[in-house]
């Protein structure tokens, strides 16, 4: 797992990087910095990996569409 871990987290940032602004920097930061939640052994840690994976799905969604992003900030 925690190579998985290691792998997912260089495609994460290899899909950021190419798309960067100054626009989108606090996104990204909140993306990048969604492994720092992943902590624990065992069961605690599996629930922290499990948040952490949703809350990335919510925030590359975000990403992957940047005017709905804009619309929900804007509301």
């Amino acid at each position: 797992m925690e190579r998985q871990l290691i792998a997912d987290y260089v495609r994460l940032v290899d899909e950021l990087l190419p798309a960067l602004n100054a626009d989108n920097v606090p996104l990204a930061t909140e993306l990048a910095s969604i492994p720092e939640g992943i902590r624990g052994y065992g069961h605690v840690k599996d629930a922290h990996l499990h948040a952490a994976k949703q809350r990335e799905a919510e925030l590359l969604a975000r990403w992957r569409t940047p005017a709905a992003a804009a619309t929900a900030m804007a509301a």
